[in-house]
């Protein structure tokens, strides 16, 4: 872990077992930064700090929402960072923290195995340059608390804005019908943005009720932590709004492509029903001509038979065998012709 002492000087680094001394420096701002709640982190929680042992435990184990817990002399807060993974899948990167009144511990919850670990620490990180190059100084734990979760939040904006722009270049090619070779793949495509940006709304929607409910019931709070609480709260709002404002533009991209989609699909079996009801015409046509054709053939195999029959050698069979064709034939196509048939 890094124990960092932050003065009107700049910033130190000191040992884990240097904190019972710092802690007690009223000139100064301690701050812990701890990579994993492990075994040797959770007993400096406990012996150093004193933290109740719920609030040791969601550092233990892995939060779903955010969440915040006010004790008499600190603070307790939960928050989440998104991270797109493999095929849209969105990690949440957990970030705990205790704000008492001259220190902050910052706690970077359990990891999916596939989420790098550094990037966990991308806020911290960020903040701890501004401190170590001169460029920022915090005045409170709550100066410290809220430059990183402003730092969190511009990772959120900035994830919002590279949405926009794919959305942006998915909308083109539905607008210029340039998506056809493969609309399935097309289509996963814009569930997947619009899937992240659900996540990334609802990240904030839950941090969002967390540090508004933090700014209404920390009455011990300083007045200025209080600010910075509630301008955390309104951060994370302006997230949320611009996360529905582009999914609902998402939304109607996705309803114009369907819509576009399904026509396509609606005219193609209309002209496949058309093709298929010719093709029934001619075959009923077809069955009809060889069912008119099979009579002579019929009467002829009958009367052509090498054995004696009424009429047979003679002009008379000759001549009724030749009514019997023509007026079989004509049943047929008198019955062909009334069905419809030809």
């Amino acid at each position: 872990m890094d124990v960092l002492l932050v003065d009107g000087l700049g910033v130190e680094r000191h040992d884990a077992d240097e904190l019972p001394t710092l802690l007690k420096r009223d000139d100064a701002l301690v701050w812990v930064d701890i990579p994993a709640c492990d075994e040797p982190a959770r007993s400096v929680l406990i012996e150093q700090f004193g933290f109740h042992w719920l609030a040791v435990r969601d550092c233990v184990e892995r939060n779903h929402v955010s969440k915040f817990h006010v004790y008499a002399d600190y603070l307790f807060v939960v928050l989440h960072a998104p991270k797109v993974g493999k095929r849209g899948h969105v990690h949440y990167v957990e970030l705990d923290q205790f704000i008492g009144r001259n220190f902050l511990v910052t706690v970077h919850g359990p990891l999916n195995p596939a989420v790098d670990p550094a990037v966990a620490q991308l806020d911290t990180a960020a903040v701890l340059r501004r401190l170590e190059d001169g460029r920022f100084l915090p005045q409170s734990p709550f100066d410290l608390s809220h430059a990183i979760v402003s730092s969190l939040i511009r990772r959120e904006i900035d994830l919002v804005a590279e949405l926009a722009q794919q959305s942006g270049r998915l909308e083109q090619q539905v607008m210029l019908d340039e998506e056809r070779d493969d609309p399935e793949a097309f289509i996963g495509k814009l569930f997947e943005i619009w899937y992240e940006l659900l996540a990334v709304r609802t990240m904030a929607v839950h941090s969002n009720a967390t540090y508004a409910g933090l700014a209404k019931r920390t009455r011990t709070t300083p007045e200025t932590g209080t600010q910075l609480l509630a301008d955390a709260a309104d951060q994370f709002e302006l997230v949320k709004t611009m996360a529905d404002g582009q999914r609902e533009f998402l939304h109607g991209v996705i309803e114009c492509y369907q819509t576009r989609i399904s026509t396509h699909m609606t005219i193609a079996a209309e002209k496949v029903a058309t093709v298929s009801v010719r093709q029934n015409d001619d075959m009923r046509r077809i069955s009809a001509w060889v069912a008119i054709v099979a009579v002579p053939t019929a009467v002829t195999g009958f009367f052509g038979q090498n054995v004696s029959f009424p009429g047979f050698g003679t002009a008379a069979g000759a001549v009724a065998s030749a009514v019997l064709m023509v007026v079989m034939a004509l049943v047929l196509y008198v019955a062909f012709r009334h069905k419809d048939w030809l």
